[in-house]
């Protein structure tokens, strides 16, 4: 495997009741160690930040895709999730010559030599680094939605279905980043 790119590549934001859900692709340097790389669900969210801030500095190359609430609703979630992950690895700068995808499944619609890893954010350094783009990418997407729709805490619970959330929606209803395909409450 000497000479080849290989990128990682994951999703944040299958789960949650409203919000877009983010792929990145990511392509690190060959034998480089980056301090705080991890499953993103693994660390807390000042560790996320830190361990953002050096792959922005240390990686080869870093694609993120989005699909937003209307293309979930339209496609189903399991697609778009896929779908941003096509899009994550098309905005590469450098075309990886492999892709290590977390899950159980390869990226349709790519010509590419992939490999699914189940689990693969705590197997693949590369996964894992996808993780944490993709997940604070998302994170300060719903940040700024807070500050849209502040009665609904997306700051806090990022769009996921807490109670919170649950009773803001009885509460306020609906906005306009909320999945319809989704049950909301």
């Amino acid at each position: 495997m000497s000479g080849r790119y290989v990128a990682g590549v994951d999703e944040a934001g299958r789960g949650p009741l409203a919000g877009p859900v983010v792929a990145s692709a990511v392509i690190l340097p060959k034998n480089i160690r980056i301090k705080g790389i991890a499953d993103s669900k693994t660390l807390n969210q000042n560790q996320r930040e830190k361990a953002f801030q050096a792959i922005l500095k240390h990686a080869l190359a870093i694609g993120v895709g989005i699909c937003d609430h209307k293309k979930i609703d339209s496609i189903n979630i399991f697609n778009a999730s896929y779908l941003a992950m096509k899009l994550a690895v098309k905005k590469l700068k450098i075309k990886p010559e492999l892709i290590f995808v977390d899950g159980p499944f390869k990226i349709p619609g790519i010509n590419i030599a992939q490999k699914a890893i189940i689990g693969g954010d705590g197997k693949s350094a590369c996964i894992a680094a996808a993780s944490i783009i993709a997940k604070v990418t998302r994170d300060r997407l719903m940040c700024r939605y807070d500050k849209k729709f502040p009665r609904y805490g997306f700051k806090k619970h990022k769009g996921y279905p807490t109670k919170e959330h649950r009773i803001a929606i009885k509460k306020y209803g609906i906005t306009k980043i909320h999945r319809l395909s989704f049950t909301l409450y």
